[in-house]
C-alpha cells in the first residue's frame, strides 16, 4: 500500500489476512504470538470471513508493516502494546467500535490502549 502513514513508530511487522487487503473482509480477530524474527511484532490479524480452511493455506497471510494494517482498522492502533497472548477481536453495535477479550467475552477499557507518541497530552 502506497503512503502508509506511520501511526507507531518502529512498529514492526505483523501477518494481515489477503482477505482485509483486497478489501473482501474487515478486520475482526487479532493474536498476538511470539516473534518469528526481530521485525515481527507478534501480531496476526484475520477478517470476519476467514475460516480454519482458509487460514491453513499460509499463501492467504502477508507479511505487512504493522502501520500499514493500521490504515485498513484504526482500531488496532490501541492494541499495539499488548502482550504476546492476547486473544481479541473487533465488535461493532449501535455505540461503536469494541475491542474485546476472545476468551473472557470482556470489552477492554479505553484506558488500557495504546496512544501514540505524538498524540500524548
Amino acid at each position: 500500500m502506497a503512503g502508509t502513514i506511520q501511526f507507531i513508530p518502529k512498529a514492526g511487522a505483523c501477518l494481515l489476512s489477503k482477505n482485509i487487503i483486497e478489501g473482501k473482509g474487515r478486520v475482526r480477530w487479532m493474536v498476538r504470538e511470539t516473534s518469528k524474527v526481530p521485525v515481527d511484532n507478534g501480531w496476526r490479524i484475520f477478517s470476519h470471513i476467514d475460516d480454519s480452511a482458509y487460514l491453513a493455506n499460509p499463501n492467504n497471510l502477508q507479511v505487512v508493516d504493522f502501520n500499514q494494517a493500521c490504515m485498513f482498522e484504526p482500531a488496532l492502533i490501541g492494541i499495539w502494546d499488548f502482550p504476546v497472548g492476547s486473544d481479541l477481536q473487533i465488535t461493532e453495535d449501535e455505540n461503536g467500535i469494541h475491542v474485546v477479550d476472545t476468551p473472557t467475552g470482556q470489552e477492554i477499557p479505553r484506558e488500557r490502549f495504546f496512544v501514540p507518541p505524538d498524540q500524548r497530552a
